[in-house]
């Protein structure tokens, strides 16, 4: 945890900007696998612990705007949970940590909403996404879980995006230490990649990095040769002379802040001609954007940026024609590049997103439905504390090709045939991380081989 002035701090701006009413706070319970005492790995909502700094489950607040009073809801441990995990502090010590004084048992939390609404205060709610949100929603308020998203508060949502939209310093550092971790879990992964092992050799050789400095994951991971599916957490296959190897994998430190990153690999020692063609397009793509990143710079306009770089490129391999802002504004480039430029990253890998993209990424503005350019997540203009990744990508899949093929989709702008010499190409990705910095942008973690002369350098 933060210093607890650091969670007062937010609380208080928070109970200023929403003005009136109860806010209340669901924390994650724990969630079963195949019964009821094999559980998942435990996360608790992040804005829970944005605000509360408690990382433990069967938890909910209040905060009472108008009597300005503040409630962590829980249950002390019995002797039966003692027994089981060990002992730890009480309910009303831990949420001492965050300066909350006030701790009721669970069950008071009916009775206090209920108080509320007989009154006819208003209590906001974020968004719910877990099942047990949904249940409880129902259970303390009773919203039938068909109309939650109806009654939705959208005064807290802004209230909270607008916080933990702008990373402060203890944030970043807390990041940059996941991404320090992520950059030694790819580094990692790209010296121990050989002919003849399995991708799940690759994947449990870059988790245990993790998994050794006391870190979880902030996303399952991606490693495989199938780099044209976008997100295969598949790890089946084995790999083979001559693939490519694509790795999105990331740390999260036990605090809960994420790191993000992506490399490609080649499995020979050295990339092929054709390989080092199509990543040395990709690599000026990513290059290109990271110039262009800076306060009052749209993140939309460097996706494009991004996109007319891509184009160039592959038009010099005839893969594709015409003018590149044409193919662009169009929606040609997404047969190749069809995902977005980055996103946000904070305490959820892609922060915030069960808030939505629209006021999240761009600040409420609405989404472009173009496919390729439908699937950005970031599009707002960016200021100073913001934190997000940078991760274009280049992929031939053949399914899509065909489509594409078959209702003679863009073909002033794509050469179909020679596509064809690349169907079984697979896809190449590759991704950092960067805090918006007055005048420009800063990389995050350590530098992990990009160029196809780094990456053949480490093999």
């Amino acid at each position: 945890m933060f210093e607890k002035e650091v969670y007062v701090s937010r609380r208080n701006r928070l109970k200023k900007d929403v003005g009136e009413g109860i806010l209340l706070f669901l924390g994650n319970d724990e969630l079963s696998t195949n019964y009821a005492a094999n559980t998942f790995t435990y996360r608790q909502d992040s804005t829970f612990l944005y605000f509360f700094g408690q990382a433990y489950p069967g938890l909910a607040a209040i905060i009472d705007v108008d009597e300005d009073r503040e409630v962590i809801f829980g249950d002390e441990l019995t002797i039966d949970d003692i027994v089981w995990m060990g002992n730890q502090p009480t309910l009303h010590e831990k949420s001492a940590r965050a300066g909350i004084t006030e701790t009721r048992p669970s069950a008071a939390l009916a009775e206090c909403l209920s108080a509320a609404v007989a009154k006819g205060r208003k209590v906001h709610y974020l968004p719910p996404y877990r099942p047990e949100h949904n249940l409880k929603l129902m259970s303390l308020l009773g919203i039938p879980v068909g109309r939650q998203q109806e009654g939705v508060s959208i005064d807290f949502v802004k209230a909270v995006i607008a916080q933990r939209n702008y990373k402060s310093d203890i944030e970043v550092a807390e990041i940059e230490r996941a991404c320090n971790v992520t950059a030694d879990m790819h580094i990692e992964a790209m010296r121990v990649l050989r002919p003849g092992m399995r991708e799940s050799d690759v994947a449990a050789a870059l988790e245990s990095v993790a998994f050794r400095e006391g870190y979880g994951l902030s996303f399952a991971t991606i490693a495989t040769i199938n780099g044209q599916t976008l997100h295969n957490h598949s790890h089946a296959n084995t790999v083979r002379e001559g693939d490519l190897f694509l790795i999105d994998a990331g740390a999260e430190t036990p605090m809960g802040y994420a790191g993000d990153m992506s490399s490609t690999v080649c499995v020979s020692k050295r990339f092929t001609a054709k390989q080092k063609d199509i990543y040395d397009i990709q690599n000026a793509m990513h290059l290109e954007s990271v110039k262009a990143l800076r306060p009052g710079v749209t993140f939309e306009s460097v996706y494009d940026l991004s996109a007319r770089v891509m184009v160039e490129g592959l038009k010099s391999l005839g893969l594709m024609r015409g003018n590149a802002e044409d193919a662009v504004r169009e929606g040609a480039h997404a047969l190749f590049y069809p995902h977005g430029l980055g996103h946000m990253m904070g305490l959820d890998v892609h922060d915030m997103e069960n808030f939505g993209e629209t006021l999240v990424g761009y600040a409420g503005r609405e989404k472009s439905k173009q496919f390729g350019r439908s699937s950005l997540r970031l599009a707002r203009e960016l200021e100073v504390g913001f934190v997000h990744t940078i991760e274009p990508g280049i992929y031939f899949i053949p399914e899509l090709i065909d489509l594409w093929r078959k209702d003679n989709k863009f073909s002033d702008f794509i050469d179909y045939g020679k596509v064809e010499d690349y169907r079984h190409f697979g896809g190449i990705r590759n991704e950092e991380d960067y805090l918006i910095i007055p005048g420009g942008a800063r990389r995050l973690g350590k530098k992990i081989p990009l160029t196809t002369e780094e990456v053949e350098a480490l093999r």
